[in-house]
C-alpha cells in the first residue's frame, strides 16, 4: 500500500494561522515527493482522496467531484493534490503537535510551496514539483457542526476544502487585509462552484470573522 502522507517532524518549521474555522497552514513534507517511484503513482492520480476514519459515512465520489470542480475553477488541474479525511482523534493529534492546541478542528493545510504569493500559481521546473500539498479534513468535527446548525455535511466539506486549498495557494488571514483578500477569493470560488452545480454554498469565514 502506498503511504500518501508523512507529516513533518516536530522540529520542522511551522507557519500557523489564526482561527478561521480553525484552519492552519504548515510547511509540507510528503514521502511521495521524496520518492520518484511513489510519486509516479500519485502524479497519475491527480487528486489523492483518502478516508482514514470510520466515524462518519462519506460519499467519496461526490467529494472527489467537488474537489475536481474546485481545481477546474482555480485552474490547478495539472497539479497534484491530496485530501485526507480523518476523525477527531487524528486531527486533534496533528493540531496539538503543530499548533499546540489540543483539540479537534475542521481543516489543516500542508502546502508544498512556501511563501507562495496569493493568486500566483507555482512555476515548477520539474515534473515531481507539480504538487500543491495536502488538505486534512476533520470530518467528525465538521459533522458535529453540521448537526448543530442543520447544515449539509458534504456541502460544508466542500467549503472547508476550498478554504484549505486557498491556503495551499498562498492565501493567509493573519491580518485584516489578508482576511479580506482570502474571503474575496473564497467568495469567487464558491460563486463559480454554485454557478456550475446549482448549489448555494457560502464561505464560512464570514461567520468566523464576526468573532474576531
Amino acid at each position: 500500500m502506498v503511504s500518501l502522507v508523512n507529516l513533518p517532524p516536530k522540529n520542522h518549521s511551522v507557519r500557523a494561522s489564526p482561527e478561521v474555522g480553525s484552519a492552519l497552514t504548515f510547511t509540507y513534507v510528503s514521502t511521495l515527493s521524496e520518492s520518484p517511484a511513489l510519486f509516479t503513482v500519485r502524479f497519475k492520480m491527480g487528486v489523492v482522496l483518502r478516508n482514514l476514519q470510520k466515524v462518519v459515512p462519506l460519499r467519496r465520489a461526490r467529494l472527489r467531484r467537488d474537489v475536481d470542480t474546485l481545481r477546474h475553477i482555480l485552474g490547478i488541474q495539472k497539479f497534484d493534490l491530496g485530501v485526507i479525511c480523518v476523525d477527531n482523534r487524528r486531527i486533534q493529534q496533528i493540531n496539538n503537535i503543530y499548533r499546540k492546541k489540543n483539540l479537534p478542528t475542521d481543516v489543516l493545510s500542508f502546502p508544498f510551496y512556501e511563501d507562495l504569493r496569493p493568486g500566483k500559481l507555482p512555476s515548477p521546473l520539474y515534473r515531481d514539483e507539480l504538487n500543491l500539498g495536502d488538505v486534512f479534513l476533520g470530518v467528525e468535527f465538521v459533522m458535529k457542526q453540521c448537526r448543530e446548525e442543520s447544515l449539509d455535511l458534504h456541502g460544508v466539506l466542500t467549503v472547508v476544502t476550498a478554504h484549505g486549498i486557498c491556503h495551499l495557494l498562498g492565501y493567509r488571514h493573519e491580518t485584516e487585509e489578508e482576511w479580506t483578500e482570502m474571503l474575496q477569493r473564497e467568495q469567487y470560488i464558491l460563486s463559480e462552484y454554485n454557478r456550475l452545480t446549482g448549489r448555494h454554498l457560502e464561505p464560512l469565514m464570514k461567520r468566523c470573522g464576526q468573532d474576531r
